[in-house]
């Protein structure tokens, strides 16, 4: 089941540390600076006991402006928040922005925590009450309970732990079935360890031994140990904050806004397609503005393009893509957040819909009605949409990644979709893969008139190279997937598929009846001549062959065995070859060795014609040349 993570959030100075403090015990404040200076520069992370016997991880962030990209990397992945405000000011401006945060981020459980109530008159908090109340309305902790608090007295703490205890209670509880995925958002070195990092596992349970990838870089990687709160444990599941030992990397190789994910399960990218929300109180944003990224625990630079407008007005919102400057790694339903350039303010934020999109024309119907799709269609209809947009089989893991759903139930659709008959399912060697049927019969289509084409161009070959057919046709398709590909469709009749060749089911490669005469008069003159052959481009243009027939006409022979090429310049008929082969076997019988011009007589032939013979023999294993003469080679011993 999934653990409970809550967060604060809060202007600077508001108590949000000591209030952490006062709940759990804990300083979350590390750094020498931070306690030098009284306020939060870094996460802090603490642990809180419900009353009921749950365990929940604490977040705390820091609420001054100028760390309001650490405050982002600690919110990504909490359950709950505790909006501090203190009642001797009231709301203020990182309030405000803290907020809109939490709304863009759709965090819908929550308390506030009114803090500093011993050090103001009852007068004056009914005030604030009234101000915080009025603040919150429309937002999505409009009905969140607030709770009066002291952390010097203890006043209310009790009863915050209750409020918060209750609210866990309600918080979805989901499954942690997906794949391995945790933001980093701490990395240092242990001595005798090595590399760790912490995070929140936002999806999957992770145990000791696991095999695991460093995103974006790619990096593989192994969990050597685990501590879930400080203790070490065996496993850790999806909503609990966790400390991992991981192996073989370098604390230089990753850094905040990484990911720890299952091997294989996610692709970082330069582009997404997302649902975008401006803030009401920010400025009207255009097209291909520069903005700052937030997602998970990453901040990346970017450019917006709106795909509808060439200006997004406050308040509304869009279907946009986003370019960014770095890799980032995203799954299909992550909120994030982006910030103006400069200055740095919060204006907005969304959901990712797509992170592999190709790149879009603007104000195109059917690319809006496409991502539409994606954002809020049937998982029928999202696989769908993704194959029919594949150029390349795709197995059933990665399509549950591109639509946002699990593997199981992506496998369970596309039995649905292939009785259907609106996919078609490719498999074999223990592979499955699945392509929409509508680009399965493009590709046999396409496939049988470059075929054609083809056998209409050169009608004596055997069939379209394999390997070029798949460079030409199947670029994006690996070797062993183009043969599972292969003996699909010549399961469907579509295609014959020979060992290095692939042929159209009704192409028998035979010569026509008038080039079948010259083809047979060809092979007669080769087989008067013996070992004197003609000249090839002087036979084939004595009997009218054009320059395309000329080669076509010689490949075919030597394929078929007729003709042998003995030189650069010369092909023997196979039967005179053997009879020369057996003429050696006889000389070699009664005489050791054979020199270039005993070889002429034995040939019955001229020194011409001798040498480039006893050459292909040396080739071939037959002779062996010592010095000036040949003897028996391997084929004769």
């Amino acid at each position: 089941m999934k653990g409970i993570i809550i967060g604060t959030a809060g202007h600077v100075d508001h108590g949000k540390t000591m209030l952490v403090k006062a709940l759990t015990g804990l300083d979350t404040d590390r750094l020498k600076e931070e306690r030098e200076r009284g306020i939060s520069i870094e996460l802090g992370f603490a642990f809180l006991d419900l009353p009921g016997g749950k365990r929940a991880g604490i977040i705390d962030v820091p609420g001054h402006e100028r760390f309001i990209k650490n405050m982002l990397a600690g919110v990504g992945g909490i359950d709950m928040v505790i909006l501090v405000i203190a009642a001797d000011e009231g709301v203020m401006p990182q309030t405000r922005e803290h907020l809109d945060i939490i709304q863009l981020l759709q965090v819908k459980h929550g308390v506030v925590a009114l803090t500093k109530t011993d050090a103001v008159e009852s007068d004056w908090i009914a005030l604030i009450k009234e101000e915080v109340s009025e603040f919150l309305k429309g937002t999505v902790l409009e009905e969140a309970p607030l709770i009066e608090v002291s952390s010097v007295t203890g006043g209310g703490i009790e009863l915050l732990k209750n409020t918060l205890a209750d609210i866990a209670g309600r918080v979805d509880r989901l499954v942690a079935d997906g794949p391995l995925r945790l933001p980093v958002d701490r990395v240092f070195s242990v001595t005798g360890f090595g590399t760790v990092v912490t995070g929140t596992l936002i999806s999957g349970s992770a145990g000791t031994g696991d095999p695991v990838e460093i995103l974006p870089r790619g990096i593989g990687s192994r969990i050597r140990n685990i501590h879930v709160h400080g203790h070490k444990a065996d496993r850790v599941g999806a909503g609990q904050r966790t400390a991992l030992n991981i192996t073989g990397i370098e604390v230089e190789q990753i850094h905040r806004g990484s990911v720890v994910a299952a091997p294989g399960y996610l692709k970082p990218t330069y582009r997404m397609d997302v649902r975008l929300q401006l803030l009401g109180s920010a400025r009207a944003l255009k097209n291909r503005a520069r903005v700052r990224l937030y997602l998970g625990t990453a901040e990346i630079f970017g450019r917006v393009i709106l795909l509808q407008e060439d200006q997004l007005d406050p308040g509304k919102w869009t279907y946009a893509q986003l370019e960014l400057e770095e890799e980032a790694v995203a799954a299909k339903g992550d909120r994030f957040v982006i910030r103006s350039y400069s200055p740095m303010r919060t204006i907005g934020g969304g959901t990712v819909i797509d992170t592999a999109p190709g790149k879009h024309k603007r104000f195109k119907k059917e690319v809006i009605e496409s991502i539409a799709t994606l954002e809020k269609g049937t998982p029928g209809e999202l696989i769908q949409q993704a194959l029919d947009g594949r150029r390349e089989m795709t197995p059933a893991g990665e399509i549950a990644r591109a639509v946002g759903i699990g593997e199981d139930e992506a496998r369970e659709v596309l039995g649905v979709l292939e009785s259907q008959g609106a996919v078609r399912r490719i498999e074999g060697e223990g592979q499955v893969y699945y392509a929409s049927a509508a680009r399965y019969l493009k590709w046999s289509e396409e496939t049988r008139e470059l075929l054609q084409k083809y056998h209409r161009q050169f009608p004596l070959r055997e069939g379209f190279p394999k390997e070029e057919l798949r460079s030409r046709k199947f670029g994006g398709i690996n070797a062993k997937q183009f043969q599972l590909l292969l003996q699909s469709l010549e399961a469907d009749g579509a295609v014959v598929a020979g060992t290095a060749t692939v042929m159209d089911p009704g192409y028998l490669f035979e010569p026509g009846p008038e080039l079948k005469n010259k083809i047979v008069s060809l092979v007669s003159k080769y087989s008067e001549s013996a070992l004197q052959p003609p000249s090839w481009k002087e036979a084939a243009a004595a009997h009218g062959l054009d320059e395309v027939l000329t080669a076509e006409v010689l490949h075919y022979l030597v394929r078929k065995g007729d003709l042998v090429k003995v030189s650069e310049d010369m092909y023997c008929h196979s039967l005179a070859l053997e009879e020369a082969k057996k003429r050696l076997a006889g000389f070699f019988h009664s005489r050791g060795e054979i020199t270039v011009g005993e070889g002429r007589d034995l040939f019955n032939t001229s020194r011409k014609f001798a040498l480039p013979l006893l050459e292909y023999f040396d080739r071939e294993k037959v002779t062996r040349r010592v010095g000036d003469v040949r003897v028996p080679g391997r084929e004769l011993r």
